[in-house]
């Protein structure tokens, strides 16, 4: 891994006080909620239902009083019934894949875009990047909020932006090798695949000008870090980001630190809840992650609970609060006789077994009246049955003894995983 040197943030806010930080937090606080009230039917409802009124709000901490926002509430105003300005203002749309029910739309504001821009400028100079940078954007352009995202991101900072998006990986490879970019932004599943991509070419990383790697748009552990380091040659740094409440940019990991991603607190306000309770947790405790939008204009968003599972951190690096690593989502828990399984909980063992490469995916069905997983991996070269089964005894071992199930294992040769060229699909449900 190159080190990387510690930058000027590129916002005075990002080192002000927790006391200027806390009084701007409740004065946009009080503007989004009257905004949401005040041009939103949807909003308008929900708060006059639970029996709160913007004016309810004096602290930060009165947010709670407020109610959540939800996916379903999305859809069920599907497609733009919860904005809050008229359609002659929106200046674009993105929409997430719709892959569990109708896609849910959101729409932004010129002002809304510069914020937006800002934010993952902010965040591309957070992961080390500068305006003398070359930006290699392998994140899906379109409605994904991905790739548009990070491209504004890096137009904003002044760096140079190559629009790559995703897919053609060999062809990916070989513009990494003629552009030469300094940093490049995709998901760590996809990473892989270029890294594989590189080691059949014969690529020599370490002559590549590639020094940064800013991952996002699905969760991934620490041991993946080490593993896209260490093959690769640089820093991975964790962008956090959903298109509910804006897109990547939502929070940054600083390259200096690598300690969890930095949120930006004076555009998105976090809580951690007790996903059964809805409960806000303590700083420190693990639960579900919730934002509410202090800028947003076109599409303000209240309390949206992520499904995100993670904790809320002292700031490092920036004074803003930090969360931990996503340890899973809530609607991608497992529960296997009794036990919840999240993937990345399988992910940071299988690393560990020697001869096991990263790519793999988990099988649920049933086994009777019970729920029974076989997770299938592959090898990281060519070897014989014994190397198999004891990579595969291995990892049976380490899933029974840390996470508490007993799994089938099912070794594949090199290459025999499914790769993605977006969001990695972990989990394939039979039952």
């Amino acid at each position: 891994m190159r080190k990387q040197a510690c930058l000027e943030p590129l916002h005075a806010i990002e080192t002000a006080s927790v006391d200027e930080l806390r009084n701007l937090q409740l004065e946009r606080l009080k503007t989004s909620l009257h905004h949401a009230y005040q041009n939103s039917p949807v909003y308008r409802s929900k708060f006059e239902d639970h029996g709160v009124h913007p004016d309810d709000l004096t602290s930060l901490e009165d947010l709670s009083k407020f109610p959540f926002t939800t996916k379903q509430d999305l859809r069920d105003n599907y497609p733009f019934g919860i904005f809050a300005v008229p359609m002659e203002q929106v200046v674009r749309i993105h929409a997430s894949s719709g892959t569990t029910g109708k896609p849910t739309v959101v729409g932004y504001t010129a002002e809304d875009i510069v914020v937006w821009s800002e934010v993952v400028a902010r965040s591309i100079r957070a992961a080390g990047g500068t305006a003398a940078d070359m930006v290699h954007v392998s994140y899906g352009y379109g409605l994904f909020t991905g790739g548009l995202g990070a491209h504004y991101g890096v137009e904003k900072l002044g760096a140079t932006v190559i629009p790559m998006s995703g897919g053609q990986t060999e062809k990916q490879v070989q513009l990494i090798q003629d552009f030469n970019p300094d940093i490049i932004m995709v998901t760590p599943s996809y990473m892989l695949n270029l890294a594989d991509e590189m080691d059949r070419q014969g690529v020599d990383t370490r002559k590549l000008a590639l020094r940064v790697g800013i991952f996002g748009a699905e969760p991934w552990t620490d041991a993946m870090r080490t593993e896209l380091e260490q093959r690769l040659n640089i820093s991975a740094v964790d962008i956090y980001g959903l298109s509910e409440v804006m897109g990547p940019g939502i929070a940054q990991e600083c390259v200096e630190t690598q300690d969890g991603p930095t949120i930006w607190e004076d555009h998105f306000y976090p809580e951690v809840i007790n996903p059964e309770t809805g409960e806000v947790v303590a700083d420190g405790e693990d639960g579900e992650l919730v934002f509410t939008n202090l800028t947003k204009q076109a599409m303000p968003i209240i309390r949206y609970r992520t499904r995100d599972l993670t904790r809320l951190l002292p700031g490092s690096a920036r004074t803003m609060r930090r969360m931990d690593k996503i340890t899973g989502r809530s609607d991608d828990m497992l529960i296997i006789r009794g036990v919840n399984v999240f993937p990345t909980q399988i992910e940071e063992h299988l690393l560990k077994v020697d001869g096991l490469g990263p790519h793999y995916f988990i099988e649920v069905s049933k086994d009777g009246h019970l729920d029974s997983i076989e997770i299938h991996v592959e090898m990281n070269s060519a070897c014989d049955a014994a190397a198999e089964q004891a990579a595969a005894a291995d990892l049976k071992h380490r899933v029974k003894s840390y996470v508490g199930i007993s799994a089938a294992i099912r070794v594949h040769q090199p290459g025999g995983i499914p790769r993605s060229e977006g969001k990695a699909q972990r989990i394939v449900d039979k039952r």
